[in-house]
């Protein structure tokens, strides 16, 4: 088994490879051992409310919309929400839908400050099937990662 340091390189050596300006790229279930194994480590879903209420929610994550629904207006507040909620010296993992306005939320945060930050690639519900379908593929809860139903 992987140890949470070697984990940590790996993500980072991804982010590297992906030309990322943020400390690293994890797969949901590397981002899952990270939590459990580590105080210290945040984790910030930044998906809208209706999709928390509606798909299902990480318990123990902070929650701060990155945009709002229905309009997917950026939440000009979300800098201010995340500084006050997290601590900006210890590593904060950001999780979306898919991986990319949790992309968006690495970026914003590593540029405002924050040392450690992680995107976690494939999101809350991953890739689209066949069927333009997610949930199906890839992504947390297709890892079998703790979440719940509203």
């Amino acid at each position: 088994m992987e140890t949470t340091a070697t984990i940590l390189e790996k993500a980072h050596q991804r982010a590297e490879e992906m030309e990322l300006p943020y400390k690293g790229a994890l797969l949901p279930m590397e981002a899952y051992r990270i939590l459990q194994e580590s105080t210290r480590a945040q984790l910030v879903d930044v998906r809208t409310r209706a999709e928390l209420d509606w798909v299902g929610r990480i318990p123990g994550a902070t929650e701060i919309e990155l945009r709002a629904y229905p309009g997917m207006q950026p939440n000009a507040d979300f800098l201010g929400r995340l500084a006050s909620l997290t601590n900006k010296s210890q590593p904060v993992l950001f999780i979306c839908r898919s991986g990319s306005r949790s992309n968006q939320a690495a970026i914003m945060a590593t540029q405002s400050g924050f040392s450690d930050c992680y995107n976690i690639l494939e999101g809350f519900e991953g890739d689209m099937d066949e069927s333009g379908q997610r949930g199906k593929v890839s992504g947390w809860k297709v890892a079998g990662l703790p979440w719940v139903q509203s």
